[in-house]
C-alpha cells in the first residue's frame, strides 16, 4: 500500500463518496478536477475501497482500509465542531444554517448560546428529498451525543450567502431572535450596529446608565 494514499484528496473521497456513484459527481462535490479525481478512485480502488463498473463505481463499505480510514478520522476529528461544519459542503446537497447558527453566521461568530464542548447541536436546513443520503453522511462521520446535526426537512426553502456560508436570510434570522428575544438580545444588538438597522434594540450599557 502506498502511503501517499493518506492524503486530503482520498480522504475528502471517502467521506464524500456514496454508495453507488460516478467520478464526475465525486468530483464536483469535493471540487477537485476530474483528472485527480479519478487517480485516486484508480488508487482507492486498488486499496480496495472502490468498485468501478462503466461511469458507475460502487463504495465497499465492509473494505478494512475503508473501514480503517473512517476510524482514524472519527478518532482524530469526531470531537472536532469545525471538522463537522466543514463535511456538510461534502454531502452535495442543498443546505443552509438555520436557528442559533444562523444567528452565529450574521453577527460574524460574534454570538452563540447554549452550545458547549459536551453538547453542540448544528442546527441546519435540508431538502426532505435528501434526508436519506443526509442521514447516510451523518451515520458514516459518527456525529452522536456530543457535536451532532439538528435538521429541518424542508420542501424546499431560499439560500442567502454570507461570507461564502449558506444561511436564513437576515431578516429571517431577525425575526427568530425577536421571538426568543430574551436569549438573543445581545446577538439583536449587534445586528442592529453590523447592518445599521432599527431594531429598536437599547444597549445593554445605556439601559444601565438610564
Amino acid at each position: 500500500m502506498k502511503l501517499d494514499i493518506m492524503n486530503p484528496h482520498a480522504m475528502r473521497i471517502m467521506i464524500a463518496s456514496r454508495p453507488v456513484d460516478s467520478i464526475s459527481s465525486i468530483s464536483r462535490r469535493i471540487g477537485l478536477s476530474y483528472g485527480w479525481a479519478y487517480h485516486w478512485v484508480l488508487e482507492l480502488e486498488k486499496a480496495g475501497v472502490f468498485q468501478r463498473s462503466g461511469k458507475r463505481i460502487f463504495l465497499k463499505e465492509d473494505s478494512s482500509f475503508y473501514k480503517h480510514a473512517l476510524g482514524f478520522l472519527k478518532s482524530a476529528f469526531g470531537d472536532d465542531v469545525d471538522f463537522h461544519y466543514k463535511a456538510l459542503s461534502l454531502f452535495g446537497i442543498k443546505y443552509c444554517f438555520t436557528s442559533t447558527d444562523a444567528v452565529s453566521v450574521w453577527t460574524n461568530g460574534g454570538y452563540n448560546i447554549a452550545r458547549y464542548r459536551g453538547y453542540y447541536p448544528i442546527f441546519i436546513k435540508a431538502r426532505s428529498t435528501d434526508r436519506e443520503i443526509f442521514e447516510f453522511y451523518s451515520k458514516k462521520l459518527g456525529t452522536g451525543t456530543a457535536i451532532f446535526y439538528k435538521a429541518k426537512f424542508l420542501e424546499d426553502f431560499p439560500v442567502e450567502m454570507h461570507q461564502g456560508v449558506p444561511v436564513d436570510s437576515l431578516e429571517e434570522t431577525i425575526a427568530f431572535m425577536k421571538k426568543y428575544v430574551y436569549n438573543f438580545q445581545p446577538a439583536l444588538e449587534i445586528v442592529q450596529e453590523l447592518y445599521s438597522r432599527r431594531l429598536g434594540v437599547k444597549y445593554r450599557e445605556a439601559v444601565l446608565n438610564a
